[in-house]
């Protein structure tokens, strides 16, 4: 892989996690408005927490009314405990039949800190014809655009869903971008940028194909965590260029659940290295160039993701293991750039430039801190890791890092 291209990768790969995840925005607002050819009664009936129509989409187990006028919703999510996330809600400004304003006051799941700018406001007119516009606003305040446009997508799936529950009486879960094709077009989207900027050369498409394909390993890895960790169901989510997302289906119970779903996806892929090591060799000693040359191509790829995976950075695995064994201040901080150390002397022994491995430990302290005290709180502080779980997590992040640094040194080595 061309130098220009590696660090073209780690720019646009760096920006993107910047604006998509801690960028302050401020308070914005999505605003979305569809007509149903419904009556409006129909509509708020549907819409109105206490409607008779008002789980249309299968969203609550329970609503109970609770003193001064608030409202207790049993969801049908799973909270950390495997039952139902309660949540409590204030309306305010009701019109019956017209209008009304929702805030959350309590989750059982997340801090109230994270709901406090939260609003969303409900508005239902006549649109002639016995037809309703539906207007629906939310207003937050956010950090980054990736939690933005979820609740933009999100929303105009519940409308368009509603309108289709109006007009059949049926509600139909999921929708398109769940499906597992969906999943491989953008894998497939993937593959066809990376591949554009290598100006669609034969090996820039190898290249586009072994990355895609790490990537899904590496998510691989994450979801069988999650399965172990005792998630009833783990999806991926690809995102072009970016990578890959894997999601649990409850929110994380204990430190060590964390850290154990964290070092996982590194993890699982670090099996792969060995083998492919010892395939490279044998390539190597029967004379075959282009033999070697796949291989350690395809252990570059693999190691290299995988232990940028694991640099110190908040929101990188690397980071969230090290958050899960270390105390806080002094001593991760001392943790942090002592793992980034040893990220630049890998590459340094791998054979990066100086400039290009300063380069980069630079960007990457600058994106950790960027990055750190972002995260969603729980509402209740995880269960703790005791010393022996502490101990092996440890003990598994200097493993799995040894063998992709060793990877990483042993695939560029050979290009040099």
């Amino acid at each position: 892989m061309p130098g220009w291209l590696a660090a073209l990768l780690v720019l646009v790969n760096l920006g993107l996690i910047y604006f998509l995840m801690t960028a302050p925005l401020g308070r914005r607002t999505v605003r979305l408005s569809v007509v149903v050819a419904a009556p409006r009664e129909k509509l708020w009936q549907a819409l109105w927490p206490l409607g008779r129509d008002a789980n249309w989409a299968g969203d609550f187990v329970e609503v109970e009314v609770l003193p001064g006028g608030q409202m207790r919703m049993a969801l049908r999510w799973d909270g950390r405990d495997g039952r139902p996330i309660l949540r409590v809600a204030v309306h305010d400004d009701v019109v019956e039949g017209e209008r009304f304003v929702t805030r959350i006051v309590d989750d059982s799941s997340l801090e109230a800190a994270f709901w406090a700018n939260y609003r969303e406001t409900v508005e239902l007119a006549d649109a002639g014809g016995g037809a309703t516009r539906v207007t629906v606003e939310q207003a937050d305040v956010y950090r980054g655009f990736a939690f933005l446009g979820f609740r933009y997508f999100a929303l105009r799936r519940k409308l368009a869903k509603l309108r289709i529950w109006a007009l059949t009486g049926q509600y139909r879960p999921g929708g398109l971008f769940e499906r597992p094709s969906t999943q491989f077009l953008m894998a497939l989207a993937s593959v066809a940028i990376l591949w554009s900027l290598s100006g669609f050369s034969v090996g820039g498409l190898a290249f586009a194909v072994i990355l895609t394909s790490v990537v899904a390993l590496h998510e691989l890895g994450h979801m069988a965590a999650f399965r172990i960790s005792g998630h009833r169901k783990a999806r991926m989510i690809f995102i072009p260029l970016l990578g890959g997302v894997a999601v649990g289906g409850r929110p994380y119970d204990s430190h060590f659940e964390v850290a154990f779903v964290a070092l996982m996806g590194a993890g699982f892929s670090a099996f792969l290295v060995p083998p492919l090591l010892l395939a490279g060799h044998a390539a190597m000693a029967a004379g075959s160039v282009h033999g070697g040359n796949f291989v350690a191509a395809l252990v570059g790829c693999v190691a290299l993701f995988n232990l940028a995976n694991l640099a110190p950075v908040w929101k990188f695995d690397g980071g969230q293991v090290l958050r899960q064994i270390v105390p806080g201040g002094l001593p991760l901080a001392l943790c942090s750039f002592a793992l980034l150390a040893l990220f630049l002397g890998v590459g340094l022994l791998a054979g990066f430039p100086q400039r290009i491995v300063l380069a980069g430990g630079v960007a990457l302290a600058a994106l950790s801190l960027i990055t750190s005290g972002s995260n969603v709180r729980p509402r209740h502080a995880l269960r703790p890791i005791d010393p022996t779980g502490r101990l092996a997590v440890a003990a598994g992040l200097v493993a799995v890092m040894a063998i992709h640094a060793s990877g990483v040194i042993w695939a560029f080595r050979h290009f040099a």
